[in-house]
């Protein structure tokens, strides 16, 4: 498998560039910092126009618009509670638009293209920090192992196409994420949109916020728009698989606490032990990231308060994602 850091690697700034996923959490925010750096030869089409498990509707699309670079972040994807529900669709769904869009991109001659995969694709260790090379070592955690095993059979997929077909690829293993235009389910969702929506509907109506688990789950969350400029970076300079975090570790309690804060709502809060509080916290090795030069921009709670602030502009006016 090629793997290589080249900082020479930059493509031009007129080059033709697909997003699938392009209003959700992570497209947004890199078409925003896309044009902010000048590249503007973007195609960015929408569900609506394109059904990404349709294999002739997305080969049309590719063959109409011959990107040079395409960034894969659509996916079907929820929080604990929606990926133990939906485990079928889930692995089929991701199956289907992994597989439509990297069949794609090498019958349109892509240059490359940068995926995004997931830490639910790890297996659960007991060495950190965890190398990329480690995601086969075991299988996904169970709670979100569909969405861990269709993300495995990506990166398995765009391995064997550069070895037959030379198409280049950076697969992304991402932390979790939160910003801007994300699912704001409070019961499907990940956990800090559904933190925020239950927070404010609470804080709306008056009543109390109940939260899963017992606070203590920890995590590595990452602000979208530092994930953005992570990926323009992993667009220029390397290919092969690269861990994309904060390189921090946050308590869920420590998310409940600054929404309590913004929301002045401390006393309103019960947690629930019963419920799951998911995986294990692995440490990502970031060694590979490092070398690009990348560091957070955001803080958890810089990146929270300016997500919160936009969602309170946007809530009333009926713009949330479900």
């Amino acid at each position: 498998m090629n793997l290589s850091l080249n900082k020479q690697m930059q493509f031009p700034k007129t080059s033709k560039i697909l997003i699938t996923g392009a209003s959700g959490l992570v497209g947004t925010a890199l078409v925003q910092q896309l044009i902010k750096e000048g590249y503007t030869n973007l195609s960015l089409p929408q569900r609506s126009q394109c059904d990404l498990t349709n294999f002739q509707a997305v080969k049309e699309l590719f063959t109409q618009e011959q990107p040079t670079i395409v960034f894969h972040n659509a996916a079907a994807v929820y929080g604990i509670g929606g990926n133990t529900q939906n485990r079928g669709s889930i692995f089929l769904d991701n199956i289907l638009m992994n597989t439509h869009v990297i069949e794609s991109s090498r019958l349109c001659k892509a240059k490359k293209i940068i995926a995004m995969g997931t830490v639910a694709a790890y297996p659960s260790l007991n060495v950190e920090p965890i190398q990329e090379d480690q995601i086969w070592d075991g299988p996904p955690h169970g709670s979100e192992s569909s969405y861990g095993h269709a993300k495995r059979a990506m990166l398995a997929q765009l391995q064997a196409y550069q070895e037959n077909y030379g198409l280049d690829f950076a697969y992304v293993i991402s932390t979790n994420l939160y910003g801007q235009n994300d699912k704001f389910d409070a019961e499907l969702g990940h956990v800090i949109p559904s933190l925020i929506r239950k927070f404010y509907e609470a804080n709306k109506q008056g009543t109390d916020v109940n939260i899963w688990g017992d606070g203590t789950a920890a995590r590595d969350f990452l602000y979208s728009k530092d994930m953005a400029d992570a990926l323009i970076l992993i667009m220029n300079q390397f290919s092969g698989s690269i861990n994309v975090a904060s390189g921090k570790k946050s308590m869920i309690l420590d998310v409940v606490n600054i929404l309590a804060d913004y929301f002045n709502m401390h006393q309103k809060i019960h947690w629930d032990p019963k419920k799951p509080n998911g995986r294990a916290f692995h440490q990502l090795d970031l060694t590979r990231l490092q070398s690009l030069g990348f560091k957070p921009t955001y803080s958890l709670q810089e990146g929270l308060l300016e997500t919160l602030q936009w969602f309170d502009s946007i809530y009333e006016q009926n713009l949330i994602r479900q």
